[in-house]
């Protein structure tokens, strides 16, 4: 710890410009009226400084909170971890193959879960000899769900959706808590589109298609809106498709997770001839103990589940994966930021935070340039972790997302990154990751960058561009 320590500490006695002298690009941003928070270090003996601007200014992750999420959930759970979601029943199954009573469905956490998974539970049941259910199709979320929304895009999204990134949460959802619809070109010019589900032929939601086919070349312009009135979800789509496009799927959040998966699963389950008398519901109970087991899937391994989670930067898949780190049931996104919190007092050197999310979506979330290096420090030193969390990050040469490939060759091939991005109610970019020197030394660096009333927007251009410079020029130099 006092070799971790005795730079910092020399480094606060240091003048404002030597500061920031290690990230001379980026202490423009700040000359502008951006607030930055930044540090750069390396990992061996001693841990060199290369380069700081504040950093220790609290400032929001936006997703680079799911750095923690991993790294909370790697310490729980191990690589392996696999959350496991079952169909059980307090109900008897005779003869016949008719079950007497209710089907539940108990989530299980799994924030990986997809249809092919439901699918899966289907097919065992049909093997268990299960061809009719006199009850109910209950979805039980008690472990967590519905979870109340505490941002204003969730708390939108009860009653109209736009994206796929503002789902709501539930133990039980499936494909994210997100439906999906593909458009395909008609027939000819000036025919209606098909609009499909991604997963079938047809469509587990009423849709309104005022999609039109124009001529191969013509410009492609979607809107996808998933509506909520009455109780019943439905989208609405309307624009044009060329009639030479490439299909377009769309992915947009339910207003009810278990309800999604309860729709899915019903239709399922007449795919495979089995009926169900009763009607759906969802519920906050656990089943109960006399319950039995009629069919059980398990998820991807965790280290699968996080490489997903961070490349894509899932906010569902991490804030799923922040509630099941709270031990009591029906936990809330307030419970899973305090779970997060708990696990960051474990971390040497980190300092102060402040998480109300998971996913980072929140915008109350706070911590420091000096709390994620310390971060990335930690999981660098437990090798039987490290693998698993940094093969998460990306590298910009050909990490999914494009935006990122910024700077020259040195930035694309020997930096591995972390990005967080916010729009309201300032922008907000954020990064954090991993680097090799030219001598092959490993280093850490987190950057903050948080707009103003007065600096209210700031693209990922002006901050990946000068991150890119000075962070070429101190991988060069050692």
């Amino acid at each position: 710890m006092s070799r971790r320590l005795m730079p910092l500490l020399l480094i606060a006695l240091l003048p404002l410009g030597a500061h920031a002298e290690g990230f001379a690009r980026l202490a423009e941003l700040a000359e502008r009226g951006f607030l930055v928070g930044a540090e750069a270090r390396l990992l061996d003996e001693g841990g060199e400084v290369l380069g700081v601007i504040e950093p220790h200014r609290p400032l929001s992750p936006a997703s680079v909170t799911k750095l923690y999420t991993a790294a909370a959930a790697l310490e729980r759970w191990g690589p392996q971890h696999r959350f496991t979601t079952r169909l059980v029943t307090a109900g008897r199954l005779d003869g016949q193959g008719v079950l007497h009573g209710d089907l539940v469905l108990e989530g299980g956490g799994d924030p990986g879960l997809v249809d092919e998974d439901l699918w899966r539970l289907v097919q065992q049941l049909r093997q268990h000899g299960v061809r009719r259910v006199e009850g109910r199709l209950i979805i039980s979320q008690w472990r967590f769900g519905p979870v109340t929304c505490t941002t204003t895009d969730r708390c939108q999204a009860r009653a109209r959706a736009g994206n796929a990134y503002s789902a709501l949460l539930s133990s039980a959802g499936v494909n994210h808590g997100s439906w999906c619809v593909k458009v395909l070109p008609g027939p000819r010019a000036s025919s209606s589109a098909r609009a499909v589900s991604c997963h079938g032929e047809t469509p587990l939601i009423p849709l309104e298609n005022g999609i039109n086919t124009l001529l191969a070349g013509e410009p492609t312009r979607i809107s996808a809106q998933r509506v909520t009135e009455g109780g019943g979800d439905r989208l609405v789509l309307d624009g044009d498709i060329a009639l030479n496009s490439a299909p377009r799927e769309f992915y947009r959040a339910s207003s009810d997770p278990a309800r999604q998966t309860a729709t899915l699963l019903q239709s399922l389950l007449e795919q495979a001839n089995i009926a169900i008398v009763g009607d759906q519901a969802s519920s906050g109970e656990a089943p109960p103990a006399r319950a039995r087991t009629l069919a059980a899937v398990e998820s991807q391994p965790l280290q699968e589940l996080l490489l997903r989670m961070l490349n894509y930067s899932n906010n569902f898949m991490a804030d799923v994966l922040a509630l099941n780190l709270v031990e009591a049931p029906q936990a809330t996104l307030p419970q899973a930021g305090e779970a997060l919190e708990r696990y960051t007092l474990t971390v040497p050197g980190h300092g102060p935070v402040t998480l109300h999310s998971g996913s980072g979506l929140t915008t109350g979330n706070r911590t420091s340039a000096t709390g994620i290096t310390a971060l990335l420090e930690a999981m660098y030193r437990r090798p039987a972790l490290f693998p698993s969390f940094v093969a998460g990050l990306q590298a910009p040469a050909n990490g999914p997302m494009r935006f990122i490939r910024r700077g020259g060759s040195t930035f694309h091939q020997q930096v591995m990154l972390k990005t967080g991005t916010l729009n309201e109610p300032v922008a907000v970019r954020a990064v954090g990751g991993y680097f090799r020197t030219r001598s092959g030394r490993w280093g850490v660096f987190g950057v903050l960058v948080n707009g103003t009333d007065r600096t209210p927007w700031l693209g990922w251009p002006q901050v990946l561009d000068p991150l890119a410079d000075d962070l070429e020029r101190m991988i060069d130099a050692h």
